[in-house]
């Protein structure tokens, strides 16, 4: 009787212990589908880091260059784009890992309110900033003879190519310094009578230094001298003509020089001597004019001396 018991009682074994593993492997499935709902409710519930983006200065008003400073939320195969009305302005990438795009404005803009668009990836933020209106003095300016002259085709071509140059590589570092020694003779944005003829469209696109004649020119920023312009060759208006190539759309031009002390292709540092104050082109006295300007427009160079654009 216990021999022909022994069978059924392994086989009683064996069926438990098999009903044993399927509880414990459907445990694990339960377990494992619990699992993954639990990290997709986690995910679901933590919100998305939106695009990061800062405005500066804010307000800002007109001759500023606006700093647009845009943190990606992942790393991304394309920079952001930054339009601001209906233009898109490049972005660089800076030391932080940021992205960032210079915004010019000036005496012409209408003051009010800028609406900037910043897009990146899938995301787009849509931003609004203050610009405030600006005093410009009004000055009246006679002249006569070679000083009264229009520009040549030459000058002009050779001048709007150099404001364009958009260099991805950032040259300058710090705030920008004093060209010349010499004393503000004109500020930047002042509007002109020209022979008692109001230019509507005009505005002082620069800075004047009453430096004597002969005195020294230095860079205001490093970068590559991208323009070399005579009298000789036709640079009626603007004189024996230094342009520098400072970078991500950024570029200096000084106007009216005696002396040039570089030629094109030249890489030079702040500080840098490339020429000498004269009265050369439009000019009714020795002076330098420094002109500064951000994707081709002309702004305020006083923000770039005093805090500079990191």
């Amino acid at each position: 009787m216990s021999t022909s018991s022994q069978p059924h009682h392994h086989r009683s074994w064996y069926h438990a212990f098999v009903s044993w593993l399927r509880v414990q492997r459907c445990n694990r499935r339960q377990a494992s589908i619990a699992f993954g709902i639990i990290i997709a409710l986690i995910i679901t519930a933590v919100p998305a880091r939106a695009l990061q983006v800062r405005l500066s200065p804010n307000p800002a008003e007109l001759g500023d260059t606006i700093s647009v400073i845009v943190q990606p939320t992942a790393p991304s195969s394309s920079p952001p784009t930054v339009k601001m009305g209906q233009k898109t302005y490049p972005t660089f990438l800076v030391e932080s890992g940021n992205f960032r795009a210079l915004l010019p404005t000036t005496p012409l803009d209408p003051p009010g309110t800028l609406q900037i668009q910043v897009s990146a990836d899938s995301e787009v933020q849509n931003l609004t900033l203050p610009l405030r209106n600006r005093s410009f003095p009004t000055q009246r300016i006679r002249l006569s003879g070679a000083a009264g002259a229009g520009a040549t085709q030459h000058e002009l071509d050779r001048v709007a190519a150099f404001k364009k140059l958009e260099t991805p590589e950032k040259f300058w570092n710090g705030p920008f310094l004093k060209p010349n020694e010499g004393r503000i003779s004109t500020g930047y944005g002042i509007r002109r009578y020209y022979n008692g003829v109001f230019a509507k469209d005009y505005y002082h696109r620069g800075v004047d230094y009453a430096g004597g004649t002969g005195s020294p020119v230095v860079a205001p920023a490093a970068g590559r001298i991208a323009l070399v312009g005579t009298v000789a060759e036709g640079f009626r208006v603007h004189g024996n003509t230094v342009g520098i190539d400072h970078g991500q759309g950024v570029t200096s031009i000084m106007l009216h020089l005696s002396r040039i002390d570089v030629k094109e292709g030249d890489f030079v540092q702040a500080g840098q001597k490339i020429g000498a104050v004269g009265s050369t082109g439009a000019s009714t006295g020795p002076h330098l004019h420094w002109g500064l300007y951000v994707h081709g427009l002309s702004v305020d160079p006083v923000p770039w001396r005093y805090e500079g654009f990191e």
